[in-house]
């Protein structure tokens, strides 16, 4: 089979297409034929080997797939030869094929096609575990999103509204702003233009947001934690900057506000009961049309290397998917 292999950490244009055996499934394992695989920001850093998940090189990045069951492992009974899944795993997606323990699959909702699958349970997930299990966001909280056009960023916004918060969208450029009014931001904030911390306050009529939802770290941390309402919730997703920001501590007294950690693949693992109930919520919602992954573009598995150039540069909105030929 082909795929994308990563044999020493770097750049995208490090890696390779090339062929590798097909995977065999163990006892409590499914083989899935790829149908699509999207990218996401940490498949940026586990190739340069900056993520807190390193897997043993050589292998292929990617972690959203959806795909068909091709063969089962003896002690798997609920999944079949021709089912439709997603699966979400540390690496590997970059592949036409893939093993996965069967626990860690779902079956594809039929009103998903396979590249709305790819890009749904990473995101998603994570943003709805990040707004309402840690941060407890309630209607009428106001929620500043950071790198709000991403992809997490953007599911952030579009849940965010849907669980009744007032929205304020901060990105770099105009057209990634309108992208987020679409999906429901009442208002926005061009962070290249603007003073973060002063325009937060002005939106709030000085009271401070009582979310911050931050994928991005860097010199904007601080800024957005200055303009946190008394009692905030400021949700650490990410570091899409590069930079991993030192907060002063004396900021989370004097605002009586918590840094609240999200790692989503963790609780998924951790708490699958919990994250199931979580993951079906969001597909009911789905099917509802309340939600619509916003699918940036598609590549082939050849091309892969250049999906996540583009998502290192920011010039994604939303998501990015590769579709096996």
């Amino acid at each position: 089979m082909k795929a994308i292999v990563c044999d020493s950490y770097g750049l995208p244009s490090n890696l390779k297409y090339i062929d590798v055996p097909t995977p065999n499934p163990k006892a409590d394992d499914v083989l899935i034929q790829i149908k699509a695989c999207s990218i996401n920001f940490p498949d940026t850093l586990i190739i340069q080997g900056l993520y807190q998940v390193k897997p043993e090189l050589p292998f292929s990045p990617g972690s959203d797939v959806a795909g068909i069951v091709q063969a089962v492992g003896i002690n798997v009974k609920h999944y079949k030869v021709g089912d439709e899944v997603v699966a979400m795993v540390p690496y590997g997606g970059l592949a036409e094929q893939i093993t996965v323990p069967a626990k860690l699959c779902i079956p594809k909702p039929p009103s998903m096609d396979m590249v709305k699958a790819a890009s749904f349970l990473m995101t998603y997930g994570t943003s709805y575990y990040a707004l309402k299990n840690r941060a407890r966001l309630k209607e009428g909280d106001t929620l500043v999103v950071l790198g709000a056009s991403g992809g997490v960023g953007l599911t952030a916004v579009e849940l965010g509204k849907l669980m009744g918060a007032r929205v304020i969208a901060a990105a770099s450029t105009a057209e990634k702003l309108a992208l987020c009014q679409e999906y429901g931001a009442d208002e926005i904030i061009n962070y290249k233009e603007e003073d973060l911390k002063v325009r937060i306050k002005e939106l709030t009529n000085k009271k401070g947001a009582n979310v911050i939802y931050d994928p991005v770290g860097g010199d904007f941390t601080e800024s957005a934690l200055r303009a946190i309402a008394w009692e905030g919730r400021y949700l650490v997703i990410g570091f899409a900057a590069g930079d991993i920001p030192r907060i002063p501590l004396n900021l989370t007294l004097l605002k009586g506000c918590q840094i609240v950690g999200v790692f989503w693949g963790a609780f998924a693992m951790g708490q699958p009961k919990e994250n199931m109930a979580n993951t079906m919520q969001l597909i009911q919602w789905f099917n509802e049309k309340k939600l619509n992954p916003h699918i940036h573009a598609t590549y082939s598995l050849k091309d892969a290397p250049k999906a996540l150039e583009e998502m290192m540069d920011r010039q994604v909105k939303g998501k990015v998917v590769i579709e096996m030929t």
